[in-house]
Formats: C-alpha cells, sequence, structure tokens
C-alpha cells in the first residue's frame, strides 16, 4: 500500500521518473521526482497541492519542495525533491521506494 499524494486523500495515478544521488560518505541523498501531465495539475484548482506525501504502512515521507513546470502557460509537470540528511532517512526512503516500485512496476539502474 506504498502511494503518492499533493493533495491530502487524492492518490496520484501518474507513475514519476525518480532520480536518486547519495553522497560518498552515505550521510545525505536527494531524491528527484517528475511527473508529467499528473492528476493532480488537471484538478480544477492546484491550491491544495500542500506537498509530496509519500505514504505506506511505516507511515508517511513528507516534503514540502514541489514546483509546477510550464509550457506554454500550461501546467506539464511536477518536480518534487525529497533531501535526505542522515542514514536512516536514506534507508527509510529507500524502503518506501521498494514497496512503491512493486506496486507500480518501476526497475532500477545505476547509472
Amino acid at each position: 500500500m506504498a502511494k503518492i499524494q499533493f493533495s491530502r486523500g487524492i492518490d496520484e495515478d501518474v507513475v514519476p521518473d525518480v532520480r536518486l544521488t547519495r553522497s560518498r560518505t552515505g550521510e545525505s541523498g536527494t531524491a528527484t521526482f517528475i511527473f508529467e501531465n499528473p492528476k493532480a495539475l488537471a484538478q480544477t484548482t492546484t491550491d491544495d497541492i500542500t506537498g509530496m506525501y509519500m505514504i505506506d504502512q511505516e507511515g508517511e515521507i513528507i516534503t514540502r519542495e514541489v514546483k509546477a513546470r510550464f509550457v506554454n502557460g500550461k501546467p506539464e509537470a511536477l518536480e518534487a525533491v525529497y533531501l535526505m540528511k542522515s542514514a536512516d532517512e536514506w534507508d527509510r526512503f529507500m524502503r518506501f521506494m521498494e514497496r512503491y516500485a512493486d506496486e507500480h512496476d518501476l526497475g532500477f539502474s545505476k547509472s
């Protein structure tokens, strides 16, 4: 039951492109999510987008760093960035991503 929401109670159906970076020491990392034409932008108002909520059986991971990308004045994509400042945050995020990937047929490849 891993899901992503931009507005509380409304699950995002679009599966994002996710890019991960991790420091050499493993003490910090960044996850960048790009949602092309997400359901959250199809709503009549985007005022309800208050962050990105990653929800699973362990609880909730929240980032408030969400930006919309516009093309010709129309919203086309959402980009969310989640910063991990410790190895524990990295491990928790990876557990969420494993669950999310299993449910949405995502794969992982190293660059």
